[in-house]
């Protein structure tokens, strides 16, 4: 059901290695990949876990809710993004991917997706 508007947010990507809906228990509802390597059942569990764990200290500070949280390492990076109150958008971007264009899709697929996910 959201393969096709995952792709679509893939194409307007440069560098993204792989994008999936992923639910708030971490367990990947649809994903997209063009590296078959990444693990993305294991990289959504523990980035999901991540951001809800920021969250809940988020909210004891008062401070808001977590929107997008990204990671990056010497090989990828990595950004999870709140898309309606039980999914999340998982983005994995390559070395030489569009940090900025991929924030702003990942902004823009949350008012998309969010009416069909609550």
């Amino acid at each position: 059901m959201f393969l096709e508007q995952l792709s679509s947010i893939c194409n307007r990507i440069e560098g993204v290695l792989a994008l999936s809906l992923v639910a708030k228990d971490g367990m990947p509802v649809e994903s997209v990949s063009s590296d078959p390597d990444l693990d993305l059942e294991v990289l959504a569990a523990e980035l999901v876990a991540q951001a809800r764990s920021i969250t809940e200290n988020h909210r004891e500070l008062d401070v808001g809710e977590v929107q997008q949280l990204s990671v990056t390492t010497d090989r990828l990076t990595l950004m999870v993004s709140s898309v309606a109150a039980d999914y999340y958008l998982l983005l994995v971007l390559g070395p030489g991917g569009n940090y900025g264009r991929a924030r702003f899709e990942l902004r823009r697929a949350r008012l998309l997706l969010e009416a069909e996910l609550s």
